[in-house]
């Protein structure tokens, strides 16, 4: 392994990476059966069939009239000059309804209302929805659509958002204030995901990564160790020593632990790829519209770190683990050569054929640390392949594993938050592909199949033990603002792993 470079401190000016997680910009959530008399807009979910809400005063034909047909996502502003703007929001048919229709509904409102602070959002005609999942989805939506990265600049055409109001009928008070506080939690992981992927590289390093851990872990009921450059050395981490041993940045591997109160219903482990900045090592990365995207490539910590600050909240009954592996990938006088051999936690060698496979290299550290731990299953989440977002595009992720009880499991989890998975065989006929001549394995494969064979380099280390892999090298970041989804980094797997944790099983064999 080759040396690393001597460590330098550089001068950044003073950031806050996690805004979003300050106090100051929580936004005040209530549940009430009446309109507060200073509301200046109201959401008024709308069907394209039946009638119209009683709060509307248009009949469906002047609607239709208008353009509005009320399908999924659509919205109409009807201003009043003796009341509150009515925005009607379209919910779509209402044999279709479900959670994804509502959050979407309440997120093209919280837009069309960009210019309101507070919003009140009518619920009283969402029957057929469980109340909770209404509450849910309608806070998920507006607080998500109204996420903003403002750190270098501000949006004076676009109003923070200080207060969502949800009216709804005086029998479905208590389920609708327990669902839009479990809203309110998951919308907040999700931003916490979001700024940290936003924050440019220079302002979030691995060390940072680790001090934010300690911060936030101290407040949610997280333990926390960070290991530093010194101990994942001692620890024999080589997969992450080799990644980083171009930059002058140091390493860090960060464990995080969340206990349940009372017994757990099992423990899974969740590791995820933390390069802060991936300018490809010695491979390096053509300067492309890709390689400017290349903070984010620490998207799956951070959705995992995220994820795991609700857990106690949510009252989540299984024990969960992570792992987040951390170092930029940088090219320099010291970074690991092509063809140079590394050697993991557990004594299997990798040789390098290509330094832009490296998330694989860190995550197999992560992965073997996790195996030592017991665990029942182990999940690994990862901007890890193009060949992923060529293959799915942005609008999902490629779900992978050994286990497919565990595999189901995951897919249902993203079904439930809309952030839908779709399986790929890990085929093993595949394997041969990253077979080396002078060390146990290779980092990557041929030209074809690459997110397989990625997959299939991850599962080596695993030892046996259920193994699922998430690839969210597509929806880790929006070009446009997209529904609930913010320009930028979109927080992807972060309420996924959440709804995962919370209804995790261990598979029976």
């Amino acid at each position: 392994m080759t040396e690393t470079a001597d460590r330098v401190t550089r001068a950044v000016p003073e950031f806050d990476p996690i805004p979003s997680w300050r106090p100051a910009e929580r936004v005040a959530v209530e549940a009430t059966d009446t309109v507060p008399t200073d509301a200046t807009v109201i959401g008024v979910p709308t069907f394209s069939d039946g009638d119209v809400p009683e709060r509307v005063p248009l009949d469906r034909a002047t609607l239709e009239a208008a353009g509005f047909g009320a399908s999924r996502g659509q919205t109409l502003v009807l201003p009043r000059a003796d009341g509150p703007t009515i925005i009607e929001t379209g919910v779509g048919e209402r044999t279709t309804l479900d959670t994804a229709a509502v959050r979407d509904a309440a997120a093209a409102f919280a837009r069309a209302a960009i210019r309101h602070e507070r919003l009140v959002a009518d619920l009283s005609g969402l029957q057929a929805l469980d109340p909770a999942a209404a509450g849910q989805a309608v806070v998920e939506g507006v607080l998500l659509a109204r996420y903003r990265y403002r750190v270098f600049r501000d949006l004076p055409s676009e109003a923070h958002l200080r207060g969502l109001t949800l009216v709804a009928r005086p029998e479905h008070l208590d389920a609708v204030r327990a669902g839009a506080k479990r809203g309110e939690i998951l919308a907040r992981a999700t931003a916490l995901a979001r700024d940290l992927g936003n924050t440019p590289a220079t302002h979030l390093t691995a060390t940072r990564m680790g001090e934010i851990a300690e911060e936030i872990g101290a407040t949610t009921g997280l333990q926390v160790e960070v290991f530093d450059q010194a101990a994942v050395t001692e620890m024999g981490l080589g997969g992450l020593l080799g990644v980083n041993a171009g930059s002058t940045e140091e390493a860090r591997c960060i464990k995080l632990t969340y206990t349940p109160d009372g017994a757990s219903t099992g423990c899974v482990a969740l590791v995820g790829k933390g390069i802060m900045y991936d300018a490809g090592g010695i491979s390096l990365k053509p300067s492309d519209a890709m390689h400017a995207l290349m903070k984010l490539d620490m998207s799956g910590a951070g959705a995992i770190f995220a994820a795991m600050t609700a857990l106690r909240d949510l009252g989540c009954p299984a024990t969960v683990v992570g792992y987040l592996m951390c170092t930029d990938n940088m090219p320099s006088g010291t970074a690991t050569r092509l063809g140079d051999v590394l050697t993991i936690r557990d004594g299997r060698t990798v040789e390098v054929v290509n330094a832009d496979a490296e998330g694989r290299l860190v995550m197999a550290d992560g992965i073997a640390l996790a195996v030592e731990d017991g665990v029942d299953a182990i999940v690994t989440v990862a901007t890890l392949t193009g060949a992923a977002m060529r293959t799915f595009g942005t609008a999902l992720a490629p779900v992978m594993g050994s286990d497919p009880g565990l595999v189901d499991q995951l897919e249902a989890a993203g079904a439930a938050v809309d952030e839908p998975l779709w399986e790929l065989p890990l085929v093993r006929a595949y394997r041969r592909q990253i077979d080396s001549k002078i060390a146990d394995i290779k980092n990557m494969g041929g030209e074809n199949a690459g997110t397989i064979t990625a997959a299939l380099f991850l599962d080596e280390f695993t030892g046996g033990i259920p193994f699922g892999h998430l690839d969210i090298c597509g929806p880790m970041t929006s070009d446009t603002d997209d529904g609930w989804r913010s320009t930028g980094a979109t927080g992807f797997g972060t309420r996924l792993l959440a709804a995962f944790a919370l209804d995790f099983r261990p598979s029976a064999g």
